[in-house]
Order: structure tokens, then sequence, then C-alpha cells
């Protein structure tokens, strides 16, 4: 048994509101499932101990597609302030004693188990207090965060970011490079979405 103070917890922000998608994009069809059911299903084939989903707009119908998953749900209020208050939300969702925290985008349905564990693994060797995928030079999500900085991230102002804790902490980071593109691939527009269909037929 995993003791509480390793735990891994995932939080999957999905609580946007889609709005150059101009619909709904965690319910469109990627690979046989919605978006957020892929992304929820890809997080907990993981290595990852337990996993809250952070919801606001759509939500309604978001949970009724992700109901039967084994995840915990919280509802941000705060949505239309952007992603930091999801991420906030999602912090005081859990408990203070996870060791550490991973963040995934909801909209990033295709990052494997596989890469996942990857950084969750070389997060564990390392030593290092954040872990982060790197293809080809740039940097992708997920974002995993030692539970040390839970209240650094609780405070932060709404300018701010965790891109804002990685630049803060640059000593602190790991950069884990993957071999897959899928750490830098999410789906903001429409054009977005289709491209990926016609590119891979991934989708």
């Amino acid at each position: 048994m995993v003791l509480s103070n390793s735990e891994i917890w995932a939080i999957i922000l999905a609580a946007g509101e889609s709005k150059r998608m101009k619909e709904p994009k965690m319910l469109l069809p990627v690979q046989g499932k919605t978006m957020i059911e892929k992304t929820i299903t890809n997080v907990i084939t993981s290595e990852v101990n337990n996993t809250l989903v952070v919801l606001g707009a759509f939500s309604n119908e978001i949970y009724d597609a992700i109901s039967h998953l084994p995840v915990s749900v919280c509802i941000n209020d705060k949505y239309v302030e952007g992603m930091l208050s999801s991420v906030q939300c999602g912090l005081c969702n859990i408990p203070g004693s996870a060791g550490a925290v991973l963040f995934v985008p909801g909209d990033q349905p295709l990052i494997e188990p596989l890469v996942i564990n990857r950084v969750i693994n070389a997060y564990h060797e390392s030593g290092k207090g954040i872990a982060m995928p790197v293809y080809e030079g740039k940097r992708g999500h997920p974002l995993l965060v030692s539970g040390k900085y839970m209240e650094e991230i609780k405070g932060f102002g709404t300018n701010e970011s965790l891109r804002s804790l990685a630049c803060r902490h640059e000593d602190d980071v790991l950069e884990v490079i993957v071999d897959t593109p899928s750490v830098l691939k999410d789906f903001d527009t429409r054009e977005d979405y289709l491209a990926e269909i016609n590119k891979s037929n991934k989708i």
C-alpha cells in the first residue's frame, strides 16, 4: 500500500468555456470516447493514486459523461477567471497530505499512460520538486509538482500560473525528455481538432 504522504493526486482541468471551439470540446469524440473520458482513462490507467476532475462550464453535461468513471469531481464557480482558478479549486479539494500533484489539461487526450508514468518515475528518481515532459526542446504537460508547493500555488495572484512556479524554482525543475508530441497537443479550436483527425486518424 502507498502511504498517504507519497500519494500522487491527478487534477484534470476541465472547467473552461471552450470559447474558441464554440462548443463543449470536452464532449467531442476522441478514439471512441468523449475527449474528457479519454483524458481521464489515460490518467487512471497510469500510476497515479487518485484523480480529481475540476468542472465549471457545461458541468452538468460533462459530469453525465464521466459519472461512471472512478474519479472525484469538484466544481469551480470561478471558472471564468481562467485556468489558475481551476488549479486552485482542485488543490483545495484534495488532501493536504498529498505527496505530489499531477496537473493534466482536459483537452490533451493523446497523452499516453506510459508518458505519464515516465514523468512520475523520473520525478521519484530525481529528487526534484517539479517535473514536466519536454518534446523537441518544448515543455509540455502534464506537470508534476511536489506537495510542498501546494500552499504557494494556492496563494498565486490572477496574473500567475503553474509556469510561474517553474520560473520561481527553476533549480528544482526536472525536464523529462519524451519522444511524442502528445505532451504539446491540445485542442483550442475546431480547426485544431479537425487537423488532428486528418493528420493521424487517431480521433
